[in-house]
């Protein structure tokens, strides 16, 4: 049976973007919107939503546009476990920030995520988890100057 929508994936990916983005838009009204030279707690959320509700509808309307590709554009198999590793991992990452610092967070965060992946290599993960923790400590807490601790209480930091 055929099916108007030529390209699955952009149709049900740009479903998803609609959806969260409206979300987005709709959750945060009830805070004070501002303007763009003085922004309120909703102006960023709220244009971030609308941009992303845009993206998603152009994906829909490609979805209806094009040759179809019925090889490359098959929606594949739904991977629970590596949803799970990665959420897990930024629960965990919310989790460690107040109690281990930023430092270990954003290595656990990284090093969990990378295990979600079929080509996780433990040595190239530990390479990018320490890399992107200094990173995180360099940007966050050294150049923008945000209260976060280094190394929280749990392994005797401030």
């Amino acid at each position: 049976m055929t099916s108007i929508v030529r390209h699955p994936k952009n149709f049900w990916i740009g479903i998803i973007f609609l959806i969260v983005g409206l979300a987005a838009v709709i959750l945060i009204q009830d805070n004070e919107m501002g303007s763009a030279g003085r922004m309120g707690p909703a102006y960023f959320p709220t244009v971030l939503g609308g941009l992303l509700a845009l993206v998603g509808l152009a994906d829909i309307i490609r979805a209806f546009i094009g040759r179809r590709s019925e090889a490359h554009d098959a929606i594949g198999t739904f991977h629970i476990r590596d949803i799970v590793i990665v959420l897990g991992a930024v629960v965990l990452f919310g989790l460690l920030m107040r109690g281990a610092g930023l430092a270990v967070a954003a290595f656990v965060l990284v090093l969990l995520s990378a295990y979600a992946s079929k080509q996780f290599r433990l040595k190239g993960a530990l390479l990018l988890a320490v890399g992107l923790a200094i990173f995180a400590v360099l940007l966050f807490v050294k150049l923008l100057g945000l209260p976060m601790p280094i190394v929280g209480p749990w392994l005797g930091g401030v």
